[in-house]
């Protein structure tokens, strides 16, 4: 390579990294100026400018934030506009794909049309073939739920009933027997856990001495959506105030890990195993009482029963305090 050859490259170099920290640092490029400064002609400023905009273009994908050059016409001059990305990085977007699949909440056309979407929405078209081959595994053995039954559209008008404070009506498939039952309910809430989405209602028109064990209970019902055999919209509306006051969602997700109704329980047991984080996180309301040389004391509120299957999986580990 001819020494000229060399240097020009180094003055071509030079003169990028000068004018992107110009760029960075919030100041205007104009061609002419430039070129008179360099000794170089517009054209050479014209190609130093696309080069820094093909640089840009490529980091989207992992700031997260788009930048780019543009002519800002009032000023006579190129500017840096930052703004934030409307597409998922790779990163993001393969945490997201792989918390989706491993919900197991669609079955499986429902679960390969979401990824398809979500990727082909969300992903820059560079990196849409890395993810889609970091997920092909999992995606093609898929295990859908059992139920088999596609409820999306029955979400959204679940959805739209909570915000509009409408009561609806629902036939139910029961858990056990399999029983069919009619419900009026004031709809709360939506909620997701382990491979189900639940609808979270208050129930109207019915005698609560003779349906349930605890007809005190003022929380909520709660039902498996894809058991919901047909759903009706009313008209009616209830009155918000009503409900609310025997309802906060937060407060009440904390509690309800495990999807089953019933009282309001405290419990408190001592835990001698290694991941004590594994706990609170699967039981948001505990606390740890006090340590022990053997382990830990932990109190925690829940609802109902589901509790206990969870406390007897971990016998070996858990041991009841009261």
């Amino acid at each position: 390579m001819a020494e000229n050859d060399k240097v020009d490259k180094t003055n071509k170099s030079e003169r990028v990294l000068a004018l992107h920290e110009k760029l960075r640092s919030g100041r205007g490029i104009r061609k002419e100026e430039e070129a008179r400064h360099y000794g170089v002609d517009v054209k050479s400023i014209e190609r130093d400018i696309d080069v820094i905009k093909s640089f840009l273009s490529d980091q989207q994908a992992e700031t997260g934030e788009i930048r780019e050059v543009k002519y800002d016409r009032k000023r006579g001059e190129y500017i840096l506009v930052t703004r934030q990305n409307s597409k998922f990085t790779k990163s993001e977007i393969l945490a997201i794909s792989k918390i989706l699949l491993e919900s197991r909440a669609f079955t499986k056309k429902e679960m390969d049309d979401l990824m398809e979407k979500l990727l082909s929405c969300c992903v820059p078209e560079e990196n849409y073939q890395i993810v889609k081959k970091l997920i092909l595994n999992e995606q093609h053995h898929y295990v859908e739920p059992h139920h088999k039954t596609v409820f999306v559209d029955k979400m959204w008008e679940l959805g739209v009933a909570i915000k509009e404070h409408r009561v609806i009506h629902i036939s139910y498939k029961k858990l056990k027997g399999e029983a069919v039952v009619e419900r009026r309910l004031q709809p709360m809430a939506i909620m997701f856990s382990e491979f189900y989405f639940y609808l979270v209602g208050f129930i109207m028109d019915i005698d609560k001495k003779k349906a349930f064990q605890n007809p005190d209970d003022p929380f909520p019902t709660i039902y498996r959506i894809d058991r919901i055999q047909s759903l009706e919209v009313t008209g009616e509306k209830f009155r918000v105030q009503d409900s609310i006051g025997r309802f906060e969602e937060g407060e009440f997700r904390k509690r309800i890990q495990f999807m089953q109704g019933g009282k309001l329980r405290k419990i408190k047991f001592k835990y001698k195993g290694n991941s004590l984080e594994a706990v609170l996180d699967r039981l948001p309301t505990a606390e740890v009482v006090r340590k022990e040389e053997d382990g830990v004391i932990v109190a925690a509120e829940v609802f109902g029963n589901g509790v206990d299957m969870w406390l007897k999986m971990h016998e070996g580990e858990i041991e009841m305090v009261e």
